[in-house]
């Protein structure tokens, strides 16, 4: 009877119902061509953890409280004004980033950071975040987080600006000034609402500060979250 129970438990119908409706796209996103081969228990498992796709630039998975979709997008996927530039720009490794690396803006005029994404997402509202932190990405010694302010300046005298489009029409915006210098914040940039599941849904957003009668500078880019809106900021903190 025990047997029959853990064969009947571990049956691919059951599991499937707790797999989101275009877990077979997601499948064929990722990197890993043999996540396709599992069964859906260990489908369900694998998912209910960040998977890599488009070269390891994004991350997939599955809210295990919700069942909703899940993605981040690292700084290397997105378009940075100057990016190229040293003076103004530096990838620099940190444990405090899933990718291990953040972008860091030393001084600019024109701050511009924008990006893009084409993706199948299951029906329902969903909401984007840019996560950010006023100064150098921090060192750890033992406990203690040592971050380093020195180039922090010009973000005080206007705000920024969010920006989300979608294919069929949606638009936000949004406007904040930039805060709590050293720690990581999710900045919402806005919700777009998805009522045609198995459809692309192109999403194109942006992040701005173009006001160029200042420089501002001393900001970690490390990426962009995208989640079911019920989640809210507090269920991101467990992605380090």
């Amino acid at each position: 009877m025990n047997q029959a129970f853990r064969g009947a438990s571990s049956a691919d119908f059951i599991w499937e119902t707790k797999l989101p409706s275009n877990y077979r796209y997601i499948v064929g996103k990722l990197d890993d061509e043999k996540v396709g081969d599992l069964g859906k228990k260990d489908l369900y498992a694998r998912l209910c953890r960040p998977n890599r796709f488009d070269g390891g630039t994004k991350e997939i998975w599955i809210d295990k409280r919700t069942g909703g979709v899940c993605l981040s997008i690292c700084s290397k996927a997105l378009t940075i004004t100057g990016m190229d530039d040293r003076r103004y720009w530096n990838r620099i490794p940190t444990d405090e980033s899933r990718f291990k690396k953040v972008a860091y803006l030393q001084q600019i005029w024109w701050f511009e950071v924008v990006g893009e994404l084409d993706f199948d997402f299951p029906a329902g509202t969903y909401s984007l975040f840019f996560r950010l932190q006023l100064g150098r990405a921090c060192k750890r010694l033992g406990r203690r987080r040592i971050c380093h302010p020195e180039h922090i300046h010009g973000w005080d005298i206007k705000p920024v600006q969010f920006q989300l489009t979608t294919s069929d029409g949606q638009h936000a915006v949004s406007r904040c000034f930039l805060e709590n210098p050293g720690n990581w914040v999710h900045y919402h940039a806005g919700d777009f609402v998805v009522e045609q599941p198995d459809q692309l849904t192109k999403i194109k957003f942006s992040l701005t500060q173009i006001d160029c009668t200042h420089t501002k500078g001393g900001l970690c880019l490390d990426s962009v979250f995208i989640c079911p809106s019920g989640l809210g900021k507090e269920s991101l903190d467990f992605l380090l």
